[in-house]
């Protein structure tokens, strides 16, 4: 893995950096509940201990060059400590749901320290049933939704039976550069962007009918995402300006229910996610007396852009686009009908490219310009004018994970709330189930789990409707082959 000593940010990485404020950090993660008794601290020290050579950014801390010249860069922290990046926390008695959901929101509403290395993990136990619980964080920055699954991958194990915990790997951190080297490392890369336009240019000469259609695409895209500011998202009561508490809410499903609605009702997976929250949506806004007769929110959702060999490469390989929330559209199935067609438009249009393309002319100035005149860039692409909430959904392994032979049972993803958002949904699969996560700022919106709670009745619908139009397909799957998730909802008092 390519993860080195003096790496530095790419723009968009910086741009997390740049639009996180005191009450909105940019801070990723997930709650993993984990099946059976926590592991002892010495033994999971140990476990953690034996793998973080795995990920050398896990022992990285960010470094400013003077002057502001260009973006941060990743150096060994010399004073790593892993004590300060785990942690465990009991829950008190009787260790209810409603303590952990507390918890959790407790747990994620400080920023993390920049000063160094960019992830926690919180062990949680005291349950009143057998498991417990991992929350995990860190920066946008370091790593978005896939790469986040990559660093699930190898901090966890794939068999029952786990590997003997190794000692940890002997590490001598590189120096920390003084400022003044640091600003002819920051300088010399000036020489590396002027080296870079000059072989993008000798491209462009051999292949100037590739480059006339890249650059011709590129400015079709910008023009699509400059036409979105004008056409501003609906204003909706949780775009507001927003506090430093949280809460996180979830909800667990079937995978295969999300398939079979596709496959009875049409439209992708990712199209039935943003349907099901859609309907959700709608159920919570009408509670709160909303008119959405006609309206369409409009959901950041970010898609991935990392290549196969990519995987385990930290940093931000995300492209965005405007998603449609169709809130005022009453019927399940033409709800889903609407996603599906304007997402082919979205796919078949070139925003993603429009939005790569203005991140990439940033890189170009990356290694000289200061970081703050990325502010106004992050702001518009975090901007409610583009978008009413994040809704970010990423495919995870479809194998069980295991923590020193424990079993990750189900996994739900944490986005977060930018400026003026007060919730974020993200999505993520995971062996067979489906676990939404639900961050918001409690004082915005006070009853998250309700929207939580309407996922669940807009799954139902959808699922009755895809019975209607394939019977027999919805019997094959309506036995007793998909008891985890059921389970799951039962428990969580939401079937």
């Amino acid at each position: 893995m390519t993860q080195r000593h003096m790496d530095r940010l790419t723009s968009f990485d910086t741009s997390f950096l740049a639009n996180e404020k005191a009450n909105g950090h940019m801070a990723i993660g997930a709650v993993l509940m984990c099946a059976g008794r926590a592991p002892s601290e010495d033994d999971f020290l140990a476990h953690i201990r034996s793998r973080v050579h795995l990920l050398p950014r896990l022992r990285q801390r960010l470094l400013y060059p003077p002057l502001g010249l260009g973006t941060p860069f990743w150096v060994d922290y010399p004073d790593f400590d892993i004590h300060q990046h785990l942690r465990r926390v009991s829950l008190p008695a009787p260790g209810s749901e409603a303590q952990f959901h507390a918890l959790v929101g407790e747990k994620l509403a400080p920023a993390l320290d920049r000063a160094k290395p960019l992830w926690e993990l919180i062990v949680v136990e005291g349950f009143e049933d057998d498991r417990f619980a991992i929350v995990y964080k860190t920066h946008h920055a370091m790593a978005d939704g896939i790469s986040a699954v990559d660093i699930g991958m190898l901090l966890f194990d794939t068999e029952p039976n786990p590997e003997p915990a190794r000692d940890e790997a002997p590490w001598t951190p590189a120096r920390s550069p003084s400022r003044a080297a640091l600003a002819v490392h920051a300088g010399s890369g000036i020489a590396a962007t002027i080296a870079r336009l000059g072989r993008w240019l000798r491209r462009a000469v051999r292949e100037p009918q590739r480059a006339r259609k890249r650059a011709a695409d590129g400015l079709i895209g910008i023009w699509e995402v400059s036409w979105n500011l004008v056409r501003r998202a609906p204003k909706v009561p949780f775009n507001t300006e927003i506090g430093t508490a949280r809460s996180f809410s979830w909800a667990a499903f079937e995978l295969t229910d999300f398939k079979h609605i596709k496959n009875a009702l049409g439209g992708t997976v990712n199209d039935v996610t943003l349907t099901v929250t859609a309907g959700a949506l709608r159920r919570w806004l009408l509670e709160h007396d909303v008119r959405v007769d006609g309206i369409e929110l409009k959901a950041l959702v970010p898609v991935s852009i990392r290549t196969e060999n990519e995987h385990g490469e930290l940093g931000n390989k995300l492209t965005a686009m405007r998603g449609p929330l169709p809130v005022g559209e009453s019927d399940p199935v033409e709800r889903l009908r609407v996603v599906s067609v304007a997402m082919d438009k979205l796919k078949a249009s070139k925003q993603p490219l429009g939005a790569e393309a203005i991140w990439g002319f940033n890189d170009w100035f990356r290694d000289f310009a200061p970081p703050v005149l990325l502010g106004p860039t992050a702001a518009i692409n975090f901007s409610t004018r583009l978008f009413n909430l994040l809704v970010t959904n990423f495919p995870g392994p479809q194998i069980p994970f295991y923590l020193l032979g424990r079993e990750v049972t189900t996994v739900y993803p944490v986005g977060f709330l930018a400026r003026n958002h007060a919730l974020a949904i993200a999505i993520l699969s995971y062996n067979g189930g489906v676990g939404f996560g639900l961050l918001a700022d409690p004082a915005v919106v006070p009853d998250a789990e309700r929207i939580a709670d309407h996922l669940a009745a807009s799954v139902d619908e959808l699922m009755a409707a895809a019975q209607i139009a394939s019977p027999a397909d919805g019997n094959e799957l309506a036995g007793d082959d998909r008891p985890r998730f059921a389970r799951e909802r039962e428990r969580l008092g939401r079937d």
